[in-house]
Parts: structure tokens; sequence; C-alpha cells
């Protein structure tokens, strides 16, 4: 088990994705001696490969194993009934030969469920798609009560489906925190990164929720439907003040009535303009989510 764990995270040692973290942190924990590793190559979304020790290594999903026509039947059983307990599966073979399994297992933040219902709630159509295995997936995504659910997808995958989804007339907001996310988050309308994700995501997406909480997502919305409500009420005052303002210095009421604007009522009028505007737009300071 041990020497499992150490070529798996010795190999892991040159990825940035969160579940090699995982790998090599546990390694360090045990005090296991980890290797360089060579020829090191990521896979986009599905793994890695290199050689450690003299030993060709590969590491990654079900699609990886496939790819390399490495047989993984005598472990099918094991690593669906982890997948179905909500665990990242992942295989480790060593020439051409299948040597272990890996699991991680990320459990659901607390804050999760009330970012989801609260999102729900305000009629957004919410989809799951990741790189885990389709059995992962759905059972982290019933847990959630997510019902459209995409597994074992790769990079080029997600940025299709955002593609899709676009082809629908729909706005797509897509929140991710790898490398493998950036396609996707830079084809989004909306592109959200999580803050506790690699530099690529949050260099690629739009915002960034820089506790990683998905809740910031549903205060974003809130801000901004606040700010885009504030440009509505600022633009009808200063259209309201032009309405009533120029009209009157241009003449129109001195025929009937012999007004005409004031010059200094006009300068008056026009800086009370901008003190409204300007003060109806502070107000946002203290719009709270």
């Amino acid at each position: 088990e041990d020497e499992v764990l150490r070529l798996a995270a010795s190999l892991d040692q040159g990825s940035e994705h969160p579940l090699a973290h995982a790998i090599v942190q546990e390694a360090r924990r045990r005090d296991l001696k980890l290797s360089t590793p060579t020829e090191f190559e990521s896979t986009s979304g599905i793994g890695v490969r290199g050689q450690v020790d003299e030993q060709k290594l590969l590491l990654g999903n079900t699609a990886l194993m496939d790819e390399a026509g490495i047989d993984t039947q005598m472990a099918h059983h094991l690593a669906d009934t982890l997948r179905e307990q909500g665990a990242s599966v992942m295989y480790l073979a060593a020439e051409q030969q299948l040597i272990g399994l890996l699991t991680v297992s990320d459990p659901i933040k607390a804050s999760t469920p009330d970012a989801i219902a609260a999102l729900k709630t305000q009629g957004i159509n919410l989809i799951m798609a990741t790189g885990d295995g389709i059995n992962t997936a759905q059972f982290v995504a019933q847990q959630l009560g997510i019902e459209e659910v995409y597994g074992e997808v790769r990079p080029a995958d997600k940025e299709a489906l955002v593609q899709r989804l676009q082809a629908q007339g729909k706005i797509v907001a897509m929140a991710g925190d790898g490398i493998n996310d950036a396609p996707a988050l830079a084809r989004a309308d909306v592109g959200i990164a999580m803050g506790t994700g690699t530099d690529v995501a949050m260099n690629t997406a739009k915002l960034t929720l820089v506790k990683g909480d998905l809740r910031g997502i549903v205060s974003a919305r809130q801000i901004s439907q606040a700010t885009v409500r504030n440009m509505h009420q600022n633009l009808t005052f200063a259209s309201l003040y032009n309405a009533l303002g120029v009209p009157i210095a241009a003449g129109v009421l001195y025929p009937f009535t012999g007004m005409l604007l004031s010059p200094i009522i006009a300068a008056l009028a026009m800086s009370l303009s901008s003190v409204s505007v300007v003060g109806n737009a502070l107000r946002l300071r203290s719009q709270r989510t």
C-alpha cells in the first residue's frame, strides 16, 4: 500500500490538481520518501504520466487507462463501489500493468447546500460537469439536489457544454478551480474561479471567490442586481433633470408665462443632479448579502 502511494505521490509532485495535492500530502504525512519524476506529462482532464525510479507510470481515470490499453477489469467492481460512496478513484499502472487504486474523498462543504438551494430559488438551472467518474458525480449531485450531471468529462467537453448551452440562448456562468476548467471559464459569459484553486483558473475567470465559498455566487448576483437597479435610478434622475431643465432654459415657457431659467438656478440644478446621482450610487456601500 505504501509503495503504491509513494509512486503515485512521486509522480503527482509535478501536478497542480487538487487531487494530486491530496495524494502528495498524505504520502508526506506517512513520511514516505518521494522520488523526483522525469518525463512528466499531464493528460488534460484524465490523469498524468511519467517515469519514477525507472518505471513508466500512469495515474488517472478509466479514460486514461483505456487510452493506454491497460486492463482494469479486475478492479472495476471495487472502483465502482468506492465511487458510489462518493470517492474519486484513480488507477495506477506501472510498465503497462495495473498495480493499484487510489481514492480521494472530497467532502461537500457545509456552506454548499445553502448556496445551491439559494441559486435554485432564484431560478438558476444548475449543472455538474466533472472529470470524476459518473458514479461519484451522481452521488455528490444527489446530495445537493442537482439533476443534470456529467462525469469523466475532459476540458474540451466542458467548453463544448458551455457552447451548447449558449447556442440555446442561455447565459452561462461557469464555476471551476482547476487548469482543466480554464477553457470553459474563458468561454462562459461569466467565469467564476475559486480563490483556493489554481492561478490559471483565477487568471482566466472574470470573478474570483476568495474563500472558494459558493455562497459568494449568490452574493455576487445580489450585488450585481442592486448595481443595475441603481444605474437605472441614476439614469432616471439625470433624464428627469434634463427633461425639465433644458426646455425651460431654451425658453419653451417664456411665451406663456414669461419664465426663463436663471443661469444660477440652472447651475444649481446641474450640481443637484450630480449630487443626487452620486449619493444614490453610494447607497451600494450598505448593500448586505
